[in-house]
């Protein structure tokens, strides 16, 4: 008589446990390298169509040379000189001027159907965000570096020790990150370029103006000089003149506490707009996130 020997079964491993044994770095792993994939493309673009640096590269340019050549002979700051104020005010206007360029190139991917066809692919949803605010950031830090070293060239002399000097590279990068992600939730909303430049300018173009930039805001009249006292971009040029000049201004409380409430209106506007923009992002309100929903329920 043959004898047949069966092998022991072996114990399935339940599903429960195979996913708790599995490192839980590997979600993240993923949506750090598809955002460094989507930021390098974001960047690639650059060197085909330059045209889409014009508002940090000759923006900024025109802006300091007109007023420190054309306007600042007849511009008196006491106490200082016109290069010394001016360079501060320009940094903080480049900054917020990066709710434009983020709006436009936010807008254009969307009215392009870029944005659609990311959604379709089976990449993490907050990547293609995140790739998108990175990447602005990156392209207003180019700005912010123009504007320095222009400024060091034409007489700009900063106060600064080692301890302001990151003091001011952290303010800086703090308001292109918050006035980032205004722009971004902007492009979202409008969803066409054009009209998110007539818009960006129509708003940042007179705040900036009013900030005290180019002009001491004691000088200007009454009604301006109310809203210029309340002006987030105001509080934003009195920090980067006050930590690279030592400079200090009077009239409302954020002017004369001008870091405190700078770093209060970044983050107030982080606290907004980002969950504003993640929301308006989601892909349940759009049809590839209801094709995305069929499959998974099927």
């Amino acid at each position: 008589m043959t004898t047949t020997i069966v092998p022991p079964t072996a114990t399935p491993t339940p599903m429960s446990t195979i996913q708790a044994g599995a490192p839980r770095t590997s979600a993240l792993r993923r949506y750090v390298q598809e955002t460094t994939l989507l930021i390098g493309r974001g960047l690639r673009t650059i060197p085909r169509v330059p045209e889409r640096l014009s508002d940090v590269t000759i923006q900024p340019v025109m802006f300091t040379l007109l007023f420190l050549y054309v306007f600042g002979s007849a511009i008196k700051v006491p106490g200082m000189r016109y290069q010394d104020y001016l360079l501060p005010g320009l940094l903080g206007q480049s900054v917020a001027f990066g709710v434009i360029g983020a709006g436009v190139a936010t807008a254009s991917d969307f009215s392009s159907g870029v944005v659609d066809r990311f959604k379709s692919l089976p990449i993490t949803r907050l990547s293609v965000i995140t790739a998108q605010v990175v990447g602005q950031v990156i392209e207003q830090i180019i700005g912010v570096l123009i504007v320095s070293g222009l400024g060091l060239a034409l007489g700009w002399r900063p106060d600064l020790t080692v301890a302001t000097g990151f003091e001011l590279v952290g303010l800086v990068v703090l308001g292109l990150f918050a006035f980032t992600w205004f722009g971004v939730l902007m492009g979202m909303i409008v969803r066409s370029a054009d009209a998110m430049q007539g818009l960006g300018f129509a708003v940042m173009f007179p705040l900036s103006f009013l900030a005290g930039t180019f002009v001491p805001i004691e000088g200007m009249a009454a009604v301006p000089r109310a809203v210029a006292h309340w002006d987030p971009i105001s509080a934003f040029v009195a920090a980067v003149r006050q930590v690279s000049q030592g400079t200090r201004s009077t009239g409302s409380w954020q002017l004369e506490h001008p870091v405190p409430a700078m770093v209060l209106w970044c983050v107030l506007i982080i606290c907004v707009c980002m969950p504003l923009a993640l929301k308006k992002f989601n892909p349940k309100h759009t049809r590839a996130g209801a094709v995305e929903r069929t499959f998974t329920q099927a």
